[in-house]
């Protein structure tokens, strides 16, 4: 790839995590002048992220921007992205590099591997940041500074493109970046991310008080920010990745049912043990 700053990136979705990778393209001065350019359906959010000088030309249909791209960042659902891959293959600019945000690997690797065109090259990313309010006019809210990101290369994936990934990854400002398999992606991912959604969606599921959060004092708060999610998107995630999902939600039953029968049997001892026993291996996952 030649120097990032000549290269003519496209997004394509400016919704929450595409107006967010905009923002900080342009702020860390990845994107030239005149060479960010943005597809979305609501010519609204296009004329909003151009008017804040985010983007310099926004588009409704994606040929013009695909024609023009070096590198193209899809921030699509999966099934939307696949859709899109699929139907919009040829539009690509000859040796594009595509990259992704999507929240499940499985799928979107196997496709690529497939039926990717021989000049371009797609390389699976999942930037692990975000925000419970969604939609562009909340892309300020996303934070990528320290964040980590994985990246799940397909086996055609070049190197060096790899390599021009991570940087320009790194000058958004994330910390960390792990390159693993798709698999091993969604199976952790069921933990760290989906998991934490289905327990404080259930968490606000099974109270019917509103006025609850009076008796708040942070606990509360903290665990269930994320349950106002994007409730299409989660839905589509959850049932992509559902047996991974499915294996995390029985292992954490079986470890509340444990600490239940603790509590039940008023085992002060054994309780105060696996208490201690959760506090360092939390400390341990902090490193």
């Amino acid at each position: 790839m030649k120097p990032v700053e000549t290269c003519v990136i496209g997004v394509v979705g400016l919704g929450l995590m595409g107006g967010a990778i905009a923002g900080a393209l342009r702020k860390c001065g990845a994107a030239g002048e005149g060479k960010l350019l943005a597809c979305d359906t609501d010519p609204h959010v296009l004329e909003a992220a151009r008017a804040g000088g985010v983007i310099d030309e926004g588009f409704v249909t994606p040929e013009a921007l695909l024609e023009r791209a070096d590198l193209v960042y899809l921030c699509l659902n999966p099934s939307t992205l696949l859709s899109f891959m699929k139907e919009r293959m040829a539009s690509f600019k000859k040796g594009a590099l595509i990259t992704d945000i999507a929240g499940v690997k499985a799928a979107i690797c196997a496709a690529m591997e497939e039926t990717l065109r021989e000049d371009l090259d797609f390389i699976p990313g999942h930037p692990m940041a975000g925000s419970e309010q969604g939609g562009y006019a909340n892309a300020g809210r996303c934070d990528f500074r320290g964040k980590n990101y994985i990246l799940t290369p397909l086996k055609r994936n070049r190197a060096e493109n790899i390599a021009f990934v991570k940087s320009l990854i790194h000058r958004m400002g994330f910390g960390k970046i792990t390159e693993t398999s798709a698999a091993a992606h969604d199976r952790k991912i069921a933990f760290t991310s989906q998991l934490c959604h289905v327990i404080a969606a259930s968490l606000i599921d099974c109270e019917a008080d509103t006025d609850i959060t009076s008796f708040g004092g942070g606990s509360f708060e903290d665990l269930t920010r994320i349950a106002m999610l994007n409730a299409p998107m989660w839905t589509e995630l959850f049932l992509e990745n559902a047996s991974p999902l499915l294996s995390r939600i029985d292992q954490f039953e079986k470890s509340l049912g444990e600490l239940r029968a603790l509590i039940a049997g008023g085992r002060a001892g054994a309780l105060e043990q696996r208490l201690e026993a959760v506090r360092e291996k939390r400390a341990l996952m902090s490193g």
